[in-house]
């Protein structure tokens, strides 16, 4: 372990953090809603930190470790995750609301303690989006080029993801130039995104807040009614258009801008199983509202949009589904758990891994009806070693154990089973909104639930192999 090498990495981390806290005073002064003080103390404070790591640590050579990457990795959400939570802290939340609004907003989750957003001050409801903007093209960059650059092969979370629509690791000759187009289409989507939502209908503060939680996948919102306050069919439809978009494959984005291919979308077998997917659950939920009698039946509207909110792991509501039927409601709860593309910045187990598993069982049944065939595991026209399954087995057997023991946790607090199990899935996929005494805030939930799921929340997204692997005595050992 090299820690004054950590340590002055994330000192500038830290500076380059303080400086997005100039955004949102920008917007306090523009709307002059009193939080001015808030966000000039976090600046400074901020500010202040980074530079006492820096100078503490001057003159260090950042010569790291695969083990310190491994720390990197981790603190690298962890970090900003507690420092993104000193404006909610200033502004009046409690320490564990704020930790856990901050981890929710940079994990792209969604799930909120606040439970009533249209009090807040602008620049505080536009802090919320940025953070989760800021969050949700991170953990592409840090797959794509930081690990690499940390001299990192990408240990078992890259090896889970291959070979997927990511497949191909370096889409340009050199790692920094990946980053860079990966940033822009990021960008240019949030920015294509934002200018229709304006002229739709949206303000120009709710276009550019609720484009940056769209493209990010977040599900965060400036209103309490979230995308169901506008009441708008087009702003409807712009919405489900580019939550789809951020659920596909980065990498398809790069090819089909970049390489004007845009086959390849058609071509990609992860993406054809992610749409059929989200085209059978949509059938199901649509079938349970025409004839299950249980519950207020939503509108064919109503369901396409949740539909596509949920499985995307968005998080978005346009109506209040606390009493749609339960089928339903747990059906969609489910689709989250399959989650979006590999190299897209939703959350959920990812299509590339239902995909494996699923040729894999198949291949294993062919094997006891005709032991002596020679079967191989194939996803398109790639073929997928053993080595690849098994390692996405491993994933989803830890996957499950961790959801387990989180669900335990929960259940050990107080909170009753529908909600215990919907707040730990949607926080450990990164959903947001759960069911029952969670469907609309988690304000209601205590300490330990809320400690208990922010760190679900960071489970999730850093796929709970990176934090489980410094978790075990074995990697502190020397």
């Amino acid at each position: 372990m090299n820690p004054k090498s950590i340590i002055n990495l994330f000192s500038i981390l830290v500076l380059l953090f303080s400086f997005s806290f100039v955004f949102p005073i920008v917007i306090s002064i523009v709307f002059d809603d009193g939080a001015l003080p808030i966000f000039l103390k976090t600046l400074i404070s901020i500010s202040l930190l980074g530079l006492t790591g820096l100078f503490l640590t001057r003159n260090i050579k950042n010569d790291l470790s695969q083990k310190d990457g491994f720390v990197i990795i981790v603190m690298f959400w962890i970090v900003l995750s507690l420092t993104g939570s000193v404006p909610f802290y200033l502004s009046g939340m409690s320490l564990i609301d704020s930790v856990f609004e901050s981890m929710s907003g940079i994990t792209t989750t969604g799930a909120t303690v606040i439970s009533s957003l249209d009090g807040l001050p602008e620049s505080l409801l536009f802090y919320r989006q940025l953070l989760q903007w800021m969050g949700g093209m991170g953990l592409i960059v840090l797959a794509i080029a930081v690990m690499p650059l940390l001299g990192i092969g990408g240990g078992q979370i890259y090896k889970t993801e291959v070979p997927g629509a990511m497949g191909e690791q370096r889409l340009t000759p050199r790692i920094k130039e990946t980053a860079q187009a990966l940033w822009l289409i990021y960008f240019g989507l949030t920015a294509i995104c934002g200018i229709l939502y304006y002229l739709s209908g949206m303000t120009a503060f709710d276009a550019m807040s609720h484009a940056m939680s769209t493209v990010a996948i977040g599900g965060f919102s400036t209103h309490d009614e979230s995308i169901g306050f506008f009441n708008s069919i087009s702003i409807e439809l712009i919405c489900i258009c580019f939550m789809l978009l951020s659920a596909f494959s980065f990498a398809l984005h790069y090819f089909a801008i970049y390489k004007k291919k845009p086959l390849k979308y058609a071509f990609d077998p992860e993406f054809r199983f992610f749409m059929s997917f989200l085209f059978i659950t949509l059938f199901i939920a649509v079938l349970i509202g025409l004839f299950v009698d249980s519950g207020k039946s939503p509108s064919i509207r109503e369901i396409i949009f949740h539909t596509v909110s949920m499985v995307t792991t968005t998080g978005f509501s346009i109506s209040d589904s606390s009493d749609w039927p339960f089928s339903m409601s747990f059906l969609l709860l489910i689709g989250a758990f399959v989650g979006a593309c590999s190299g897209s910045v939703g959350g959920g187990v990812k299509s590339w891994r239902i995909m494996i598993m699923l040729n894999h069982a198949y291949k294993n049944i062919m094997k006891i009806i005709h032991p002596n065939s020679v079967i191989s595991l194939k996803i398109g026209t790639k073929s997928v070693g053993d080595d690849v399954a098994t390692s996405v087995w491993g994933f989803f057997s830890i996957y499950v154990i961790s959801f387990v023991i989180l669900l335990l946790a929960i259940l050990i607090s107080g909170l009753d089973l529908e909600s215990a199990f919907s707040a730990v899935g949607a926080c450990l996929n990164n959903l947001g909104p759960g069911l029952g005494l969670v469907s609309d805030n988690y304000a209601n939930i205590n300490t330990f639930s809320k400690g208990v799921l922010a760190f679900a929340m960071l489970l999730g997204r850093l796929e709970i192999f990176t934090l489980l692997v410094i978790l075990t005595p074995m990697f502190w050992a020397k």
